[in-house]
């Protein structure tokens, strides 16, 4: 049964001075955008009393909200600028990129689900009432190329392999962020930043994190 009584002003700020602050989330701009972004808004009805968890968020359709902490942590590895765009991948119901375009960048969202893009519009429109992300339904393994080059690009969820054609639409001195699937049900926040026509890669936080069926990797050809 839903907890109408929640307080959830309150339990943002839990979530900022219990889960984000405490694991080295510092970024002035960033926590403001997680005080202000009602979460609640962004899953489903009857799970509203777990919007701030320390965990996941069931979405349905096989998804997950990535845990509070975990997309602070991205974030704040790909030092989101205002004015910057922004490429959100694998968005589910928005909130990844409602929190970058709260903090004054310009976002594109690709979801492949319907419902959940659906669902990331409905939102969006109750949460923001200025610079709205941009949600298109679509494969996020292509991104957005026609929208191209970006900043930065944020894979919401864990990931068995980044594809190739995403470095293309980053522009110079873009970073990627993602987590990456290892070894064990826990896999590893990465920062993908393109310099002078390479790619590094920097690691990042142990987090768990939904794992998304798009980025698996194609199936190899088999005798």
């Amino acid at each position: 049964m839903l907890a109408l009584d929640v307080d959830f002003a309150r339990a943002r700020r839990f979530m900022r001075d219990g889960q984000l602050t405490p694991n080295g989330v510092t970024d002035p701009l960033l926590l403001q955008a997680m005080d202000e972004i009602p979460r609640e808004n962004f899953v489903p009805e009857a799970l509203r009393e777990r919007a701030y968890a320390d965990a996941p968020v069931p979405l349905g359709q096989g998804r997950a909200m990535l845990a509070p902490m975990v997309l602070a942590r991205l974030l704040q590895m790909a030092l989101p600028q205002p004015g910057e765009r922004a490429l959100v991948l694998a968005a589910g119901t928005g909130y990844g990129a409602a929190v970058l375009a709260r903090m004054g960048l310009q976002v594109t969202a690709i979801e492949s689900d319907p419902a959940l893009a659906t669902a990331a519009r409905h939102a969006l429109d109750f949460s923001l009432t200025e610079n709205r992300p941009v949600v298109q339904q679509g494969d996020p393994r292509l991104g957005a190329p026609s929208g191209a080059p970006f900043r930065l690009i944020l894979i919401e969820g864990m990931v068995e392999e980044v594809p190739g054609g995403l470095f293309s639409q980053l522009g110079e001195g873009g970073r990627l962020v993602t987590v990456r699937h290892e070894a064990g049900p826990v896999g590893r926040g990465i920062l993908l930043r393109r310099a002078g026509g390479a790619v590094s890669e920097i690691a990042g936080l142990d987090a768990a994190a939904p794992l998304l069926a798009e980025f698996a990797p194609a199936p190899g050809f088999v005798l």
